[in-house]
């Protein structure tokens, strides 16, 4: 194998993939780094029960959309791990997989990459960093004030309630993971505490369609971070609760409620065997709410505006108020075993030697390109838009990437000509 290529991949997930074909597609000479094996993520950090929330008509990988059968069903854990390697087998791309990166800089006189990595050292005249933003479990420092015999898993630790010691479970956090763990556990019976953090969620079903398709048709999936009223700041927003489950629907945790599961704040403190939440339980559920509610009104004003002929849907009533919140319990009287910290993910771009990072450590870039001539980013929320770090939109971005390398291989095959 040659150590120089003009194209260097680092990751070779749906993002990373998604380059390597557009760059075939333009015969440009690349080779993608993968740290593990293809749908590494997809196989070992989901739960099993794990499914996509948004329908399969939407997995739109470049040259290759969901071959199924079940366009407007969801994708489950296996299914999606076949489409990935469907996907690789339709194209092959140049893949060195159980390979890590370990340090990417630059030459100021050759102006050439450098990668280190645990086969060796790569050079490239281009590299695109395509390993997402989803690097290392974030768990707040106060899981340290647990004792040792309660079992404390992150998200992407969690496999299914068998695995789980039994007793009552603490899961911490309400975006999509927390969400859905939450209901894995409950739909089998496990007792169920959950802290309900601010996320916002999603309606599944309005008004004769699933949401997705509505918002399609609105053009949301089109508008880029430059024309989103929060620009930049999107980036950092929590994902929308909702299922794909059972061919899709919302949920409501609430209703969660009313079948023994227990609600509470925001996890405050640890002291001993109690628990002390904020009193944010009703906030958080009606800030839920108000922003389903106002999918809702959004996709209202498209059909007055256009005239569609759609079916009319009762307004959400809640069906459970939190009438006195809980401020404290005591884990060992409760009989908690286990903790989910549902908490998300830390970004970690320090292998990476080149000035291309905010203060806080994150790329800055204008539709993936750095400041620094030749190297890219593909693959993360909202590069460009809200399909940038997903199935729907990579294609997009990976065409717009492979455009751009492929126009200043030219201007440089013409310098050298010249």
């Amino acid at each position: 194998m040659k150590n120089h290529y003009p194209v260097v991949i680092v990751g070779g997930g749906q993002a990373g993939l998604s380059i390597s074909y557009c760059l075939k597609e333009r015969n440009i000479d690349h080779l993608i780094l993968e740290k593990h094996s293809i749908a590494h993520s997809w196989k070992t950090k989901r739960w099993d029960s794990f499914c996509l929330v948004t329908p399969n008509w939407q997995c739109k990988l470049p040259g290759y959309d969901y071959p199924g059968q079940d366009p407007k069903g969801f994708m489950v854990k296996n299914e999606i791990v076949s489409y990935i390697e469907n996907y690789v087998r339709s194209f092959n791309p140049p893949i060195k997989e159980d390979v890590e990166v370990l340090r990417v800089t630059k030459g100021n006189s050759d102006n050439i990459f450098s990668l280190e990595t645990t086969i060796g050292d790569f050079t490239a005249d281009r590299v695109v960093i395509a390993s997402g933003s989803y690097h290392a479990p974030k768990i707040p420092q106060i899981a340290q004030q647990f004792p040792e015999h309660i079992l404390q898993l992150h998200s992407s630790e969690y496999r299914n309630p068998q695995s789980l010691p039994g007793g009552e479970i603490l899961v911490v956090g309400t975006g999509q993971s927390g969400c859905q763990i939450a209901e894995d556990l409950h739909l089998t019976g496990r007792k169920v505490h959950l802290c309900v953090g601010s996320a916002p969620r999603s309606p599944r079903l309005y008004r004769g369609k699933d949401v997705v398709e509505w918002l399609e048709q609105m053009g949301y999936y089109d508008l880029s971070i430059d024309d989103h009223p929060q620009k930049e700041t999107v980036r950092h927003n929590t994902n929308h609760y909702v299922t794909g489950r059972d061919n899709g629907r919302e949920i409501d945790l609430r209703r969660f409620y009313l079948e023994g599961m227990k609600l509470y704040g925001s996890l405050q403190q640890v002291n001993g065997s109690q628990l002390t939440f904020k009193e944010n339980l009703k906030h958080n559920l009606d800030h839920a709410d108000a922003v389903a509610e106002s999918i809702k009104k959004s996709i209202d004003k498209f059909i007055e505006k256009r005239q569609i002929s759609a079916p009319f849907d009762e307004p959400y009533l809640p069906v459970w108020e939190p009438d006195q919140e809980i401020a404290q319990l005591d884990y060992e009287q409760a009989n908690i075993t286990a903790v989910i910290w549902c908490t998300g993910f830390r970004s970690n771009f320090n292998w990476i030697d080149l000035p291309v990072f905010d203060d806080k450590g994150y790329p800055e870039h204008n539709r993936g390109i750095t400041k620094m001539q030749g190297l890219y980013f593909l693959g993360l929320p909202w590069l460009y838009t809200w399909g940038s770090g997903r199935f729907s939109g990579i294609a997009r971005d990976a065409n717009y990437l492979a455009e751009c390398i492929a126009e200043k291989a030219q201007i440089n095959a013409v310098a050298l000509g010249s």
